[in-house]
């Protein structure tokens, strides 16, 4: 499965990794110039790993680096979509990662726990500035919709 000399290896996450993942969050909110409210995504991830019908993170490892990064993964329903569909809400690799073809990796390993979770259909967003991230999926299969997602923040 790997396109590059380093293979990927993954686990699901528990509360037990709340302290490392969140410390990692942080870093990719502000490598990809995303505004962090601190108190909304440690309830976020803390739903998510209390309750799997929410989804999953799966923590990334190498032979090297015992967390390679994180994918976060949840349900979503769209009749669109036919229904349930996985939503790839956040890949992060650790700088010293990168550029080995674990992105690719990564995405795969997303796309199988998918699968065997029995989703059909696996979406993602991905920022207007990342260009190299966008360029990977499009060439891992995933489609530019030719949408913008628009948010409307209901708590305020």
């Amino acid at each position: 499965m790997s396109s590059g000399n380093t293979p990927l290896d993954w686990r699901l996450a528990d509360a037990a990794d709340l302290p490392v993942l969140t410390g990692h969050i942080a870093d990719f909110y502000r490598e990809d110039q995303i505004p962090l409210n601190r108190e909304r995504v440690q309830a976020g991830l803390q739903q998510l790993l209390a309750a799997p019908a929410n989804g999953a993170v799966l923590i990334l490892s190498t032979a090297q680096e015992a967390f390679a990064g994180y994918i976060t993964l949840g349900w979503c329903f769209s009749i669109e979509q036919g229904g349930r569909f996985v939503l790839l809400d956040e890949l992060y690799l650790v700088p010293a990662v990168r550029g080995q073809g674990l992105g690719r990796q990564a995405l795969a390993l997303a796309a199988q726990w998918a699968r065997q979770q029995g989703a059909a259909v696996m979406r993602l967003e991905v920022n207007h500035h990342n260009a190299r991230a966008k360029a990977l999926y499009l060439s891992c299969g995933y489609a530019d919709d030719q949408r913008d997602l628009l948010s409307l923040d209901l708590s305020a």
